[in-house]
């Protein structure tokens, strides 16, 4: 029996709620950017060249510490790794596409789309993936722009209350994740411990201090989770 090859116009419908779901995250993301004092055009950057919205939360707040920009890359690469997992089990689905376009659909991988991607049927197509991810993807860089151009509007008093928008952004991100596995919460409370004893104890520098964390938690769960349990992680 031959299997189904999605369209197109079966992309565009898939990722129809990414495209609603990312528009006003990446308000956010525009505001918050305006608050850190980036300008319209590095902010714009930030979601046209990276496009990982986690990291690039994660990179304001860097910012806004005054870290080190190649501590910053490194901590964007390691939070990001997981997408190389990610593309590589597409890719498996992915045997008679043109390996030209595999650089440009790694590029459009998100948790969400990978999540979109992943539970459909059939083979992948490459018309589908683009419809699928690039929809989303403008739809990040307009939320961008439109968040940017509003947060100039907005009064200093209101801008300045919005720097707490990051850390509600990270619990919004995290929360669910708990909510599917309790080893999430764990590993979460292990990295803030590890980033909290290197601030008190001054052991690296702040930048560092963030790395050794996310590379230390990782490590812990690697050693530690069962492999059963790791296999549920999303």
């Amino acid at each position: 029996m031959k299997s189904k090859v999605h369209s197109f116009q079966e992309g565009l419908i898939a990722g129809l709620p990414l495209v609603i779901g990312y528009f006003p995250v990446a308000m956010a993301f525009g505001l918050l950017a305006k608050t850190v004092n980036i300008s319209l055009l590095d902010s714009c950057l930030f979601s046209l060249l990276v496009f990982a919205g986690a990291s690039q939360f994660m990179a304001l707040d860097l910012i806004k510490a005054g870290i080190a920009m190649g501590d910053i890359v490194l901590a964007t690469l390691l939070l990001n790794l997981r997408h190389a997992m990610m593309s590589a089990s597409l890719a498996v689905r992915l045997t008679d596409v043109k390996k030209r376009w595999l650089p440009l659909l790694a590029f459009g991988i998100t948790d969400e789309s990978f999540a979109v991607a992943a539970v459909q049927p059939g083979k992948l197509s490459v018309p589908f993936l683009l419809a699928l991810q690039g929809f989303s993807y403008m739809s990040w860089v307009a939320g961008t722009v439109a968040g940017y151009l509003l947060g100039s509007a907005l009064p200093v008093s209101v801008k300045t209350a919005l720097g707490v928008g990051l850390y509600a952004m990270f619990t919004a991100i995290l929360v669910p994740e708990i909510r599917k596995s309790a080893n999430i919460l764990w590993l979460a409370l292990l990295a803030g411990m590890i980033y909290a004893a290197n601030h008190f104890f001054t052991l690296l520098p702040s930048g560092w201090g963030l790395i050794a964390a996310i590379i230390l938690a990782s490590l812990a769960g690697l050693l530690l989770l069962p492999g059963k349990a790791r296999e549920e992680q999303p």
